[in-house]
């Protein structure tokens, strides 16, 4: 069974820094891009980073550029999002989500194998 698990979110005061983990089981993770989203109350759920799937290639939204850093651990099936310098627009719930078609990288429009997703929140 296809499990992909989010930890590592919490409470943390504006500049603070947080570092989200994205575990697949059951899903080899080092053939697919993997892209972190986020959702904060009321709004639309973001795309705010990917990573391809060697890990050569990052790409983040404006809004986090310079403050955020994708990486990833093939060998663990892992990918890690640091999250530093962080605002209270920060918050939200965050999730990880691997293109529904391999090959379209982190270009894809689908996006699949959803997580639970971890909270984050920032606030003083």
């Amino acid at each position: 069974q296809v499990q992909f698990v989010e930890s590592g979110g919490g409470l943390v005061q504006p500049g603070g820094s947080l570092r989200l983990s994205c575990a697949a089981s059951g899903f080899a993770l080092d053939a697919y891009a993997v892209g972190w989203f986020r959702q904060a109350p009321g709004k639309e759920r973001e795309g705010v980073s990917c990573i391809s799937s060697s890990g050569g290639n990052t790409y983040s939204v404006d809004s986090v550029k310079g403050r955020f850093i994708t990486s990833r651990d093939n060998a663990k099936n892992t990918v890690v999002l640091q999250m530093n310098s962080l605002k209270p627009e920060d918050t939200a719930v965050y999730y990880c989500a691997v293109p529904r078609f391999r090959d379209d990288g982190c270009s894809s429009k689908e996006w699949g194998y959803w997580g639970q997703g971890t909270q984050v929140t920032v606030s003083s």
